[in-house]
């Protein structure tokens, strides 16, 4: 008897704790689910935030007012759900070395639920995205190799500038571009699908900082076509003056020679020696047959790319199934080479301490190796060049 006395006792309180605990469990399960809509609503508003700085950053890279800015994050933000009318934003764009970002902040407030029984105004949130790009506007360097190391290396005591445009390496990596020991380099930006690794000796104009990660550029040289052999094989003298055609047994220079504007069709190695004076305008040499440049340090080179037709501004053109390899440039103080070195599928090793006309050199190869004391330009288009386009790159950095 006293037994189911005492258990009716203990389920009368059990009841009666059940009864009392059952608001608490009920409102920390509303709790829950309020908290959660905060969440979703917060992660609405930061998506939109993003989505607002990106396209605004596009729009104020492109050279639009700052109302227009305004006028597209505001667009933005709404057509990716956040509402304005119950809310705010904020847009906030600035320029910066090397480009500009736009800064972007939502604030919005929402109702309370099952909180509303112990506070009584409303939830407050808070967003805020920044995008940022940079105007690197050409390349003067590209590496175009997909993975290999130091694919744009800068090394020795070399002391390069860049007068208005960049270096770009495709490689993804970490080292893509190396700017080591004594090394000077001096360039608006350096752009990385991979990483940038340099000493001191690296200065930018433009960029605050070398770019990383990039998307690769396309190679700008790809649908150029190579030239075809014409003609029977012609001999090189050991003076004076030679016609464009074709070299079946590869071509090599000794003495004072001058190129005859043209398509110069070389079938093995291009050699100059030390005793040699190579002048030439309106001139572009294929090099084919698995042959490669090997230039002598002490020889005199003056050529010059053609200024219009299918291969203006081309000098050197690598026949793309020439897989590597080397091909060397030197030559004395008083060398240049005016117009684009192309090899895309070999390696470019320059020494020479000498660029083109008004600085007009272009190096575009599969890795790039520079060891030459000059200085570059990019506003080359009266020596028939054209300007190698990189990313204006839009990224979300906050």
């Amino acid at each position: 008897m006293r037994f189911r006395s005492f258990a009716a006792e203990q389920g009368g309180n059990v009841a009666v704790l059940f009864a009392l605990a059952l608001p608490l469990v009920i409102g920390g399960g509303a709790l829950g689910v309020e908290t959660t809509l905060w969440y979703a609503k917060r992660t609405e508003m930061q998506a939109a935030a993003d989505a607002a700085a990106f396209a605004a950053a596009i729009e104020d890279r492109s050279g639009s007012t700052e109302e227009e800015v305004v006028a597209v994050a505001k667009l933005t933000a709404e057509d990716n759900g956040f509402n304005a009318t119950r809310g705010s934003i904020e847009v906030l764009p600035q320029d910066i070395a090397g480009g500009g970002q736009v800064e972007v902040i939502l604030r919005a407030e929402a109702p309370r639920l099952f909180s509303a029984f112990f506070l009584k105004e409303n939830v407050k949130f808070s967003t805020r995205a920044v995008a940022t790009f940079n105007s690197a506007a050409d390349a003067c360097i590209l590496a175009l190799d997909p993975t290999a190391g130091s694919a744009a290396r800068f090394s020795g005591s070399s002391q390069l500038t860049l007068d208005g445009c960049s270096v770009m390496a495709n490689s993804v990596a970490a080292d893509a571009v190396n700017v080591q020991g004594a090394a000077k380099l001096k360039a608006d930006c350096v752009i990385s699908a991979g990483g940038v690794t340099a000493t001191a000796g690296l200065t930018l104009s433009k960029c605050e900082a070398p770019t990383t990660r990039a998307p690769p550029v396309a190679d700008p040289f790809k649908a150029l076509p190579a030239p075809s052999p014409t003609g029977g094989c012609r001999s090189v003298p050991a003076n004076g003056s030679l016609s464009p055609g074709r070299y079946c047994s590869g071509m090599t220079l000794k003495g004072e020679i001058t190129l005859q504007p043209g398509v110069y069709y070389v079938a093995g190695d291009l050699t100059v020696n030390a005793t040699a004076s190579v002048t030439g305008s309106g001139v572009t040499i294929y090099i084919t047959d698995g042959g490669h440049v090997k230039m002598n340090g002490s020889a005199h080179i003056d050529l010059t790319a053609p200024t219009s037709g299918i291969y203006s501004g081309v000098l050197f053109f690598g026949d793309r199934s020439n897989i590597g390899g080397t091909n060397k440039f030197l030559g004395d103080a008083g060398s240049r080479m005016t117009g684009a070195i192309y090899f895309a599928s070999q390696e470019v090793d320059y020494q020479g301490n000498f660029s083109g006309v008004n600085g007009c050199l272009q190096v575009v190869a599969r890795t790039i190796q520079w060891t030459g004391n000059t200085t570059v330009a990019a506003d080359c288009s009266a020596q028939g060049m054209t300007a190698i386009p990189l990313p204006n790159l839009v990224r979300l950095t906050a």
